[in-house]
């Protein structure tokens, strides 16, 4: 029985002593198998230094458990009086429920962690094998694997030996596991050890010495007769089926599940061809496929290729067969961006939900790191053979010594890996599982932090040193990644004395280029020569520079207008326009440094720049003109496809025309007042927007007609547009959703009609969305009746029925942003005068219809929100955006629209306006809405002419998240301040929403 003071006291010592369950500590201290150990002050003290000491405590006891009698006077004994020992096997048990679950299994296997030479050496292949000699089959070679592993662990937990060697050991283990799985292979099947030679090349971690306590170790085979033979071919053919077969057999010993698990599986993927091409190829057919078909990112892999296994001669064949075309792959074409589009490809494809907790692939993360180098790695290992390391931090140092990277930069990178490659090895460490996902459990995370040797608050400590480090990847691998650091200088002015390369970087710096290595080679080509084009752009530059310089993002500008000079410096009118017309070059300087749409529509048709000097040129054109062009355009095309490819290239203008417009017209600070108001840029471009849209589906439908059926069509046809094109409110990334009906002309029959408007529409849909440089116009028609199981287009008729029988009330919802957009307008006039009683009905909507619109727009923000998005920021479906706007406007509309003719429109803010008027809705709660409208319609086009691509949140990148502040009025350093402003402006629009929308009080 125990004393309860006695009790109280053990209680205090035991959280002293870091264990988080003491209750459940005292209980396991008191099992008869501990009973040698029961008091003894040194325990618990080893016990308080591991990472866990409740894990380690309990992985104590199943192991003192698994004992016999007589093994465990001698295991009590030696761990009570042999420190080094004790502080291994409980450093590992603290760490790792998998090695505490092996040794629960084999309880002989705490002996490997006794002798000095099994743990306090660095051993090398040759040890690992003969740890691994005696395994005949995959469990017996797994039960060796983890006894090898335990001993790593040990090392590692103790501070034995630090992460670069632990990854290092690791890749040892491996390598003396795939030659005793190749030689359990080769005993089971020595026919086929006999027809060929086999060489394993590790890639990867595993190939650059780095590898992590569980991953996927990447290999590549090599097959070759034995060197007897006698009919080469025949030979050939017959070694690399046997070699095949040697290697699945290796590769099903590591990968199968085994009673004691996995040890690993091999993955050949990066093989020629994938896993489409043939396990096995002899050393020519690889190289063949290497200097004919190889990509980029395949060189990329090699560099960290290393013969571990097989035969050696043919193994060192290939490596020196390789190594050349490794380092001639910076001289491809396109080869660094290919690199850098790679690396952004992975963020891109990482879950919205996990980037946060991202490790290795997140930005900040370690792949960041290893990008980097290897990306200089293969751009200067060209002429420097000291580069040609494959492992990180070697290559790293390399890079340093020999100037390509900066020391500090260098220092700091190294310390900021080794601490995430630390954290990812505890990590897997704990239960031996593949992740590099930070854990979110407190408990895990107060282990993975001690096991750091964060002790006073191992969780805060431990979110500080990860945020710290990742935030220096981030910033070092920007800095670059993104800029190869090469010998470039600027010449700005004839005669002038070349700068140094620091020199120059130094003043570019100042003005805020990330990238002064980069910007310093634009210059030079610019501005070096003594033609009259060099001598123009050197006057412009000192100007431009600066222009670029205020704005999110210098380097892109810089480059924009590079690649833009390339295209049209050779063009007298273009160097004239930027030097004659002020407006001209500073307007070009704001489109090309403010995000990623308007440039690329620009370097598109480059010749458009010519509408940033012309005083009416960012005029948006109105519908009937830009009718006019297309309609004459499709009329001179040969073929339906050229016609809709003039029609895709006035839009393609106008689309830059709108955004430089927007651009121009938004960008501003304190001392440079925007151009409009914010209300009155967003209703510009959803007019523009919707105008170009319109008259681009009117040409596709001409073209579409005119190539099977001439000038007239059996059927007349009318294109409804839906949602936020019928309210003249697309944003630059909107598809455009559209009803489609047609009318049977006299006489003809209804079944050949409604064949002819199907064909049409297919047709339509076709051309718009041809691959050309021009962008699509996706038509989306979901929102007709029935949905995407009805029919893609109906009669008058068949709408008139559907809506008397069957029509729902989110139907008749949706029809309140019914306009014309494009063919018969009269029959399009028709289907107005169809819908508009459903729209409005009289008498307004009962309460029925009134308590489905709320659930819907319930279940609507219960459902549709994107996993892991923050709902207080989603411009679309997040509290107080554009949906809560539109909701409530359109709940007022069916209402009252039918007694007050003002809300008979499709247009958000024209229909709030008309139900302020209308005494619906008091002046503030009105001025409420409308800005949250305005502001959330200006985030997503912010974020599509930053980013290039649609979205309806904040970018979490740093310099993107700048320049839709930029956009939205913020200088810099405001972006705080303009995401708070944010969730002020839609906090105040929910609350109003509650009170309009939901009736509460």
């Amino acid at each position: 029985m125990t004393v309860p003071g006695r009790r109280s006291s053990t209680f205090s010592r035991l959280l002293r002593h870091g264990f988080t369950d003491p209750s459940a500590a005292e209980r396991l201290l008191d099992v008869p198998e501990l009973s040698a150990l029961r008091g003894d002050s040194v325990l618990l003290d080893a016990l308080g230094a591991t990472a866990d000491p409740d894990l380690a405590l309990r992985g104590l006891v199943r192991l003192a458990e698994a004992q016999g009698e007589t093994e465990r006077q001698t295991f009590t004994t030696t761990l009570l009086s042999a420190k080094p020992f004790r502080d291994r096997l409980l450093g590992v048990l603290g760490a790792s429920e998998a090695l505490a679950d092996h040794l629960a299994r084999h309880p002989r296997d705490w002996e490997s962690l006794v002798t000095y030479e099994a743990v306090d050496l660095h051993p090398g292949v040759a040890e690992f094998e003969r740890g691994l000699a005696e395994a005949v089959d995959a469990v017996s070679l797994r039960v060796a694997y983890r006894r090898c592993l335990l001993a790593i662990a040990a090392r590692d937990v103790c501070g034995t030996i630090d992460v670069a060697e632990t990854a290092a050991e690791l890749a040892d283990l491996a390598t003396a596991t795939l030659r005793a799985a190749l030689g359990i292979a080769r005993t089971a099947a020595p026919d086929d050890a006999a027809l060929c030679r086999l060489a394993v090349i590790a890639m990867g971690k595993c190939g650059g010495h780095e590898l992590n306590y569980v991953s996927d170790v990447d290999v590549i085979f090599v097959g070759e007769p034995v060197k007897e033979a006698g009919d080469r071919e025949g030979d050939e053919g017959k070694a690399l089926q046997a070699a095949t077969r040697l290697a699945s057999h290796l590769m099903r010993i590591c990968s199968e599940t085994t009673v004691e698990g996995t040890i690993w599986p091999v993955d050949a993927n990066l093989r020629p061809e994938g896993r489409n091409g043939p396990l096995v190829r002899t050393l020519s057919s690889h190289l063949a496929y290497y200097q004919r078909w190889a990509k980029t990112w395949e060189f990329q892999a090699l560099l960290k290729a290393r013969a571990v296994a097989g035969d050696p001669e043919l193994g060192a064949q290939y490596i020196e067969a390789v190594s050349p075309l490794v380092w001639q792959a910076a001289e491809r074409d396109n080869f660094v961006p290919d690199v850098q589009k790679m690396r952004r490809r992975v963020v891109d494809n990482i879950p919205a939900a996990q980037v946060d907790r991202e490790l290795k692939l997140g930005p900040g993360g370690l792949r960041d790191v290893e990008f980097a180098v290897q990306l200089l790695q293969l751009v200067h290992g060209r002429s420097d053979a000291g580069l040609h390391s494959g492992t990180t931090l070697d290559a790293l140092a390399a890079l340093a010594a020999g100037g390509y990277v900066g020391r500090a930069d260098a220092a700091q990178l190294d310390e900021a890996y080794r601490f995430l490659r630390a954290m990812e090895h505890r990590i897997q460490l704990y239960r031996l599982r593949r992740t590099h996902l930070v854990p979110e459990d407190e408990a895990d995370l107060r282990r993975l932090g001690r096991s750091l040797g964060l002790r006073t608050d191992p969780v805060a400590e431990l979110n500080k040193e990860w945020r710290r480090h990742a935030a220096v990847v981030r910033r070092l691998h920007e800095k670059i990644f993104y800029r190869p650091l090469l010998d470039a200088v600027a010449q700005l002015a004839p005669g002038e004395i070349r700068l140094s390369p620091k020199a120059a970087g130094q003043r570019l710096e100042a003005l805020g280029y990330e990238d002064p290595a980069a910007a310093l080679r634009h210059l030079e080509a610019l501005a070096s020569g003594v033609s009259r084009k060099a001598a123009i752009q050197r006057t412009l530059l000192p100007v431009l520079l600066g222009w670029f310089a205020d704005s999110a993002d210098p380097d892109a500008g810089l480059l924009g207008f590079r690649k833009v000079s390339d295209a049209l410096g050779k063009t007298p009118w273009y160097l004239r326009l930027l030097r004659d017309e002020g407006a001209a070059a500073e307007n070009l300087a704001r489109v090309l440094s403010a995000g990623r749409l308007a440039p690329d529509l620009l370097l598109r048709a480059p010749e458009a720049v010519a509408l940033l000097g012309d005083p009416e040129g960012l005029k948006p054109r109105g519908r009937d003109h830009l009718e006019q062009e297309v309609l004459a355009a499709v009329g001179r095309a040969g073929d339906a496809e050229q016609a809709v490819a003039a029609a895709r290239g006035v839009r393609r203008r106008e689309l830059f025309r709108t955004s430089a417009a927007d651009l121009i017209g938004s960008y501003g600070t304190e001392d440079s007042p925007r151009e409009l108001d914010p209300g009155e840029l967003v209703d510009r471009v959803g007019e523009s927007v919707t105008d170009l849209n319109a008259v681009t589906i009117a040409g596709a439908l001409r073209a579409a007609v005119r190539a099977e059926w001439g000038e007239e069509l059996p059927t007349r046809f009318a294109v409804i547009g839906m949602g936020r094109f019928g309210g003249h409110e697309l944003g630059y990334g909107s598809d455009a959703d559209v009803l489609f009906v047609h009318e049977p002309r006299e006489g003809v029959d209804e079944q050949e009609a409604a064949r002819a408007a199907n064909r049409v529409v297919t047709e339509m849909r076709r051309l718009l969305q041809l691959p050309t440089a021009d962008p699509p116009l996706l038509i989306d028609a979901d929102l007709r009746p029935e949905g995407k199981s009805g029919p893609m287009v109906r009669t008058l008729k068949s709408y008139a029925a559907y809506y008397h029988r069957w029509s729902l009330v989110w139907e008749s919802q949706a029809l309140l942003r019914a306009e014309p957009m494009a063919g018969d307008l009269e029959l399009a006039g028709r289907f107005i005068e169809l819908v508009d009683p459903l729209r409005y009905p009289a008498e307004g909507l009962g309460e029925d219809a009134v308590r489905e619109i709320r659930r819907l727009k319930a279940r609507m923000e219960s459902e549709r929100l994107p996993r892991g998005a923050d709902p207080t920021l989603h411009a679309k479906l997040g509290r107080g955006g554009l949906s809560d706007v539109e909701w409530t406007v359109q709940l007022l509309q069916m209402r009252h629209g039918w007694a007050e003719p003002g809300l008979r429109t499709p247009r958000t803010r024209e229909a709030l306006r008309a139900a302020h008027a209308a005494g619906l809705i008091p002046t503030e709660e009105a001025q409420t809405l409308d800005e949250a409208w305005v502001l959330a319609s200006r985030v997503r086009n912010a974020v599509m002419l930053v980013r290039g691509r649609p979205g309806d949140t904040f970018p979490s990148d740093p310099r993107e998240l700048a320049a839709v502040g930029r956009y939205l009025g913020y200088g810099p350093g405001r972006v705080g301040e303009m995401v708070d402003d944010y969730r002020r402006i839609t906090r105040r629009a929910r609350a109003v929403v509650e009170e309009l929308f939901y009736g509460a009080a």
